[in-house]
């Protein structure tokens, strides 16, 4: 099978198009023909093998993982010996391993089934970067109607999730981006855009909640952002921050202060869970959420969609069609 394949950890020149022997389900796993797969910032770790610690899970001198890539949406190929959730030619989506490929293995608690109306290239885009966004609006924010909520990085993968389901949840959203996704991050709803290259983010003044994707500022200035009762949630850090830790010693340091303080400051990861994924499908369907996927790219093209993914360039969701 055809599949993106990279050998030792750098930026996206390091990622080649190959052809490799399709892999096999065991266990509860399932064999995904892909029909679709999505980029999100977890690509760019696998393949730069940053930030350090990371390379405790991906491999110390070499990525354990040839093939990279987690969402997915598509046909059920095979089933392992302990797989009793879905059947071969079942439609799903969620995440999985080596997505950037023909075939790729999914664990069957990481799937959900694709409803007919929602097409594959939308349901790619839910395994990571939707579920994470609704943990982070609903869970961890308890965004609720009639508050005032702030959104770092609204113009990406996450972010323009976070935008529509704090949107679609009745708060009114002020998202920070970068030049040239003002338009997308008005179009999901957002109520004003700050431009990060000319606007602090305390501009737009004080909210109830304050959803840090972008995960590049200090902890300071994101509290001067929040309400003195507000919710701070720290989604991780951005695919340009360095350090040991990538950013990660924010969420710690939140977690330190968050008891000493009126203020509530949260970290968390996000867990793929076969309900959130359905409540996303049923959104989307409904037409409460919108997918913001900005670019569909051939397998061939994955290096050149990690590469802008590195530069902190790519608007939205990339899809990726083998």
């Amino acid at each position: 099978m055809r599949a993106i394949v990279h050998d030792r950890y750098g930026t996206a020149e390091v990622l080649r198009l190959a052809e490799v022997d399709p892999p096999e389900p065991t266990g509860r796993e399932l064999l995904v023909r892909v029909r679709a797969a999505a980029l999100d910032a977890g690509v760019w770790y696998l393949t730069t093998g940053r930030p350090p610690v990371a390379r405790l899970a991906f491999g110390l001198r070499r990525p354990k993982a040839r093939v990279a890539g987690q969402e997915l949406a598509g046909t059920v190929e095979a089933v392992g010996p302990g797989a009793r959730r879905f059947a071969v030619g079942d439609e799903v989506f969620g995440t999985g391993a080596g997505t950037f490929a023909e075939l790729a293995l999914a664990p069957e608690n990481k799937l959900a089934a694709r409803p007919p109306d929602l097409a594959p290239e939308a349901a790619a885009t839910l395994g990571v970067s939707g579920t994470t966004a609704l943990q982070a609006v609903r869970d961890i924010g308890g965004v609720r109607a009639g508050q005032r909520v702030l959104v770092t990085g609204a113009g990406g993968g996450v972010g323009t999730f976070v935008v529509g389901l704090a949107v679609a949840r009745g708060a009114a959203v002020t998202g920070v981006a970068g030049p040239g996704k003002a338009e997308l991050v008005t179009r999901l709803g957002a109520e004003r855009v700050l431009d990060y290259t000319r606007e602090p983010i305390t501009a737009a003044g004080l909210h109830d909640v304050v959803v840090d994707v972008a995960g590049n500022r200090p902890l300071r200035d994101l509290r001067r952002a929040l309400t003195p009762r507000g919710t701070l949630v720290l989604l991780g850090a951005g695919v340009t921050t360095s350090g040991l830790l990538g950013g990660a010693e924010r969420q710690l340091r939140g977690l330190l202060w968050s008891p000493f303080l009126r203020q509530r400051l949260r970290g968390f990861v996000g867990i793929t869970q076969p309900d959130d994924l359905q409540t996303l499908a049923t959104m989307v369907v409904e037409g409460r959420l919108a997918p913001a996927v900005e670019a569909v790219r051939p397998l061939a093209e994955v290096p050149d969609a990690v590469h802008e993914l590195g530069l902190g360039h790519s608007r939205g969701k990339t899809v990726v069609v083998p």
